[in-house]
């Protein structure tokens, strides 16, 4: 178990989202950045749905109230156990007393926090996510405060030095973050400076950014005059623009229905890097086609399998050695 010292008002418990329930109006919700959620789980052995605790600001301090296992994964924040320095990604045991800290973020927007079997709280409607719109899910519908204490589901046991693994990058070489995507339904009644300027430049994610949509700061993306939409499904890695020119991506907690046109979609294997964009950052945006974006799913999975492999071999040599 573990209890929350001091915690940012945007700490919840997310798993891999709610599926199922769109056409009545409701969000998936889950991960912000499921890459660092699955390899949190995965470090730990435990299912890739399981909930872990996704902390979007910092910092944070917890005390481990029984033994157990963890795994800490996502942006650089000087993490540390017991004042003993912690890798961004890294599984291990602690004792009953012990404090986990997250200091400032000097890279990233999101770390999440597994316990071993997924953390304890209810499945509404197929899933342990927090809606907080809608409040309910989660740890009581709403996000982690000060005293509250989380249970895992299950135990594991790792080596006592612990493990770590290495994510991939999410800068280009400036410091820009590229993301993958496709052109969208109302691509074509965008203006050829418009489509030209989408592709070529850059965005800056502003400040009124949060679960729901990042809204970018950047180039003016002329639509057709005139244009009305009624309102339609949109859902994560969606890219509208309103009628100001400046886009929007929908994100975890994107609304189902919108009405703005769509000038692109992410593909799902990029969500990751927006979720660790912060205000300020520079995205770009890279045309792919449809073979290339399943291609792109093709080897996020393999790279996933890849990293379970690599668990499993390191997990059976340190048996080997004790």
């Amino acid at each position: 178990m573990i209890e929350a010292l001091f915690i940012p008002p945007a700490a919840t418990v997310q798993d891999l989202g709610r599926d199922g329930y769109w056409a009545q109006g409701l969000g998936r919700a889950g991960a912000m950045d499921s890459l660092s959620h699955r390899i949190a789980n995965l470090m730990l052995g435990n299912d890739a749905n399981a909930a872990t605790l996704e902390i979007g600001l910092t910092p944070a301090k917890l005390r481990f109230t029984a033994d157990g296992a963890f795994a800490l994964v996502g942006a650089s924040c000087g993490a540390t156990l017991d004042g003993l320095p912690l890798p961004r990604v890294w599984a291990g045991m602690a004792k009953a007393g012990q404090v986990l800290q997250l200091g400032p973020m000097t890279s990233g927007a999101q770390v999440y926090l597994a316990l071993a079997g997924g953390i304890d709280v209810p499945l509404v409607l197929g899933s342990r996510s927090t809606q907080l719109r809608e409040g309910f899910g989660g740890h009581q519908g709403r996000a982690i405060a000060a005293g509250d204490v989380l249970r895992p589901l299950g135990q594991a046991v790792l080596p006592a030095g612990g493990l770590s693994l290495s994510l991939p990058e999410l800068r280009d070489a400036d410091g820009a973050i590229t993301l993958r995507a496709l052109p969208s339904t109302e691509y074509p009644d965008f203006t050829d400076e418009a489509q030209q300027a989408f592709w070529s430049g850059g965005f800056m994610v502003g400040q009124q950014s949060n679960r729901q949509g990042y809204r970018l700061e950047g180039p003016v993306l002329t639509c057709t005059p005139g244009q009305e939409l009624r309102s339609h499904g949109i859902g994560p890695g969606i890219v509208q623009v309103p009628g100001g020119g400046q886009p929007i991506i929908q994100l975890a907690n994107s609304a189902t229905m919108g009405g703005y046109p769509k000038i692109a979609a992410v593909i799902e294997p990029d969500l990751w890097r927006i979720a660790q964009a912060r205000p300020g950052d520079t995205l770009r945006f890279r045309q792919v086609s449809l073979a290339d974006a399943a291609q792109s799913e093709a080897d996020h999975r393999a790279m996933l399998a890849d990293l379970s492999r690599q668990i499993d071999d390191f997990t059976t040599r340190q048996k080997g050695w004790a």
